[in-house]
């Protein structure tokens, strides 16, 4: 992993974390205290209905009980024939206007009934409906209540059916078993209420009942539903709620819903609040969704910042780096942007003032020395006129023949074309044909010399001759060869240059011989000197130091180290008694065909200049 995205995951690690941590704990202590205090809220609001419906009862215990103001009136009812006509309908006025007293004690009373005890009805009503009194009595819910031990009561929700218009809705009946001196049953008061007058709360509640989805459900102490906020809201019809069979049997809370119980405090009526977690929790799960926007965004501006820093710190190194690639291939420029006063802006000024003194070393030392001996070079060469030595080479060749010494007149052609060959190639396309040509010739004089005892092999694809080469590499392995292989006259020394193509396309070279080879130590001793040949290619040396052996296998292989690279070499592959063979490992570097043909024709016509 590169060093800045190093630096910059380790800081969003460093930042992230905590950050994360931090948010989870304190949304979690805030979804903890806003739970709690929802719970108080529900919990208040069960309290406050509790508290109405308590009141509820205490107020219609007592209009309840107000018909017992009139005992006697009460006692009477019921007597059948043995009452008086008119002490009959003075009777029926009296409970009408008994009825009338207590309808006026509440506005939300609509229906009174009073029922003796032989099932006599009577009632007053401030609506357009008047109440079947057969209906009345046969319903199953008014003799449940007839054969019930309580003395006040409220029934479940029933519908309107024993009304005589058979309204639609659902009523509940407040009611007062009456019982006479004798603790006998006299009658009974039955008091119709439109169920929303159970539960009388404040603005606020009815609010914050709407917004949080609570749902109460009111029961009397036989489990029969009295009220239901699904039916009061308008969620659902009274029929429907009817029909639907809903009870309290299930108290139990559940995951998604929160659920409280309370009863009244004579234990009259049980109530249920049913509040939904998703609604009730709704602004703990805002504060979740904040929780997450503001960890995302902090995360982004975490990650700004540390891609930021990051590039900042790794830009200099960045810059450092990519100058040290290019002093790695010889272009000494230095960091030219502006650096802090940090570690780093140190390090690049310490950088900077070693490039400046590197390449001042360079241009003053290494380049002026290496200009000065090419200035020596090139005065000593323009001193000898090419043409001039050709020329007198071949004058003397020519006497030779007129004496009629042959031989000699042939090592003169020899030389001459060695001369044109290293003489004529300065600024122009070197190649490996121009290097076998110039090594046969050379072989072609030691032969002359040594009487023939040399022979020369050469093994190369046609394509690989006009391919370049730096001068004067074969010629001087095949002078070690004839140096310190030729063993004499006993046998002759075979010498064989052979190319072929790597994998890669390079040129791969042996040059061969079945001389005497050289001694183990002999070996070790010349491949540690090649193995120095890459850190001794820039020494500025004297040339003249390295005596007779100067142009010998350690300076081909300074040269070719130089010249192309530390990937091509020259090594030492054999040794004792199997002759020694040389390998040369150089690029495949081609030349137009335009300049091959061009320096054919010139070939051909030195050679030409050189037969007149």
């Amino acid at each position: 992993m590169r060093f800045q995205n190093k630096l910059m995951i380790s800081y969003l690690l460093a930042c992230i974390i905590p950050v994360l941590i931090v948010s989870v704990f304190i949304f979690q202590q805030s979804a903890k205290g806003l739970e709690e205090s929802s719970q108080e809220f529900a919990s208040l609001y069960t309290s406050q209905i509790k508290s109405s419906l308590n009141e509820f009862i205490k107020e219609y215990d007592k209009i309840t009980k107000s018909v017992l103001v009139d005992n006697e009136l009460i006692y009477k009812l019921g007597e059948g024939s043995s009452v008086p006509m008119n002490e009959e309908v003075n009777q029926r006025v009296a409970v009408q206007q008994l009825l009338m007293r207590v309808s006026l004690l509440k506005s939300e009373i609509g229906t009174v009934m009073l029922i003796s005890r032989d099932n006599s009805v009577y009632q007053y009503t401030t609506t357009t409906s008047r109440v079947d009194e057969k209906r009345l009595l046969s319903r199953d819910w008014y003799k449940q209540l007839r054969h019930s031990d309580q003395t006040f009561f409220i029934s479940g929700l029933h519908d309107r059916s024993y009304y005589e218009d058979k309204g639609a809705g659902a009523v509940v009946t407040v009611g007062r078993v009456l019982f006479n001196s004798k603790g006998a049953y006299a009658g009974m008061l039955l008091i119709d209420l439109d169920p929303f007058t159970l539960l009388q709360l404040e603005l606020e509640f009815l609010q914050a009942r709407d917004k949080y989805g609570i749902s109460v459900i009111i029961s009397n102490n036989r489990r029969e539903i009295v009220y239901h906020s699904e039916a009061a809201s308008g969620r659902m019809t009274w029929e429907q709620l009817l029909h639907s069979g809903s009870d309290l049997s299930g108290d139990s809370g559940t995951k998604d819903r929160i659920i409280l119980s309370e009863q009244t405090s004579q234990g009259e009526l049980f109530i249920k609040t049913e509040i939904p977690r998703s609604k009730l929790l709704h602004k703990i799960n805002q504060m979740k969704g904040l929780t997450m926007i503001v960890i995302v965004a902090s995360c982004l501006i975490i990650f700004l910042i540390s891609l930021w820093l990051s590039y900042t710190i790794t830009r200099p190194i960045k810059a450092l780096r990519r100058s040290m690639k290019q002093a790695e291939v010889g272009q000494y420029l230095p960091i030219e942007k502006e650096t802090t006063n940090d570690e780093i802006g140190n390090l690049v000024y310490s950088y900077n003032k070693m490039i400046i003194t590197i390449k001042t070393l360079i241009e003053e030392v290494y380049v002026g020395e290496i200009k000065q001996r090419q200035a020596k070079f090139l005065a000593l060469q323009n001193q000898i006129n090419p043409h001039m030595l050709y020329n007198t080479l071949e004058s003397i060749r020519m006497k030779a023949l007129v004496k009629d010494d042959e031989e000699t007149a042939g090592m003169i052609k020899i030389l001459a074309r060695m001369f044109r060959l290293t003489l004529g190639k300065e600024g122009r396309h070197h190649s490996i044909k121009h290097e076998l040509e110039y090594t046969a010739n050379y072989l072609q004089l030691q032969n002359i010399r040594f009487d023939d005892m040399f022979e020369l092999s050469v093994n190369m694809p046609d394509e690989m001759l006009e391919y370049s080469i730096i001068p004067l590499v074969f010629q001087p392995i095949v002078e070690n060869s004839i140096n310190h292989g030729f063993a004499g006259y006993s046998q002759a020394l075979c010498i064989e240059i052979e190319g072929s193509w790597t994998e890669d396309g390079e040129i791969l070279i042996r040059i061969s011989d079945n001389g005497t080879g050289m001694t183990t130590e002999k070996l070790a001793e010349l491949d540690a000197l090649l193995e120095q040949a890459a850190s001794n290619r820039y020494s500025l040396d004297n040339p003249d130091d390295l005596g007779e052996n100067g142009l010998g296998l350690i300076n081909i292989a300074e040269r070719i180290k130089l010249h192309y690279g530390d990937s091509y070499y020259v090594k030492v592959l054999s040794g004792i008694k199997n002759g020694t063979t040389i390998e040369i490992l150089i690029p495949g570097i081609g030349i137009p065909q335009h300049i091959s043909s061009n320096a054919k024709k010139e070939g051909e016509r030195n050679e030409t200049d050189l037969g007149r």
